[in-house]
Parts: structure tokens; sequence; C-alpha cells
């Protein structure tokens, strides 16, 4: 049975972004910090942020965002699934 390579066209899907949006506020990060760490633009950051602030992934003190417990949680997991399909 062949294996079945399976390649990135250079667009990242919607779990790699959520998963580099949480690895750096991981210490804490401001949006713009987010914006040029996770190679995002300022309109989708803010539509990721909003999203993974009401799923409870990242908070959002003082206009600086950290990755709450649960957002560790996906990156442990998401590393995992990386792990297992490499």
């Amino acid at each position: 049975m062949s294996q079945m390579m399976i390649e990135n066209k250079g667009r990242r899907g919607k779990f790699e972004i959520i998963a580099d949006v949480l690895s750096v506020a991981r210490g804490g990060a401001k949006k713009t910090q987010i914006v040029y760490k996770a190679n995002l633009n300022f309109k989708i950051v803010s539509e990721y942020l909003s999203f993974l602030e009401g799923k409870g992934f990242i908070g959002n003190t003082s206009r600086e965002y950290t990755t709450t417990e649960k957002g560790e949680k996906f990156l442990r997991l998401y590393k995992q699934m990386e792990e297992q399909l490499a």
C-alpha cells in the first residue's frame, strides 16, 4: 500500500491559525504582536481573537491577550495530532 502525501499549498487552515495565535499569546501579547508574529492582518486577527475569547481559549486584560488553560489544552492536543500525522 502506498503512503499518501498531503502537501500544504501555502495556505494555513483554521486550526493552524488558531494554534499560531494561541502560541503567540502564551506569555501575553498585544494585538499588534499577534498580527506580526502569527503573520496575519488586523481584520483576521480581530475575528480570531473574538472567536477564541468567546470560546474561553484566550483572555484579554488591559489590551493584552493571554492563552488560557483551555487554550493550552488545545495546543497540546493540536501538537499530538501533528505528531501522529507526521
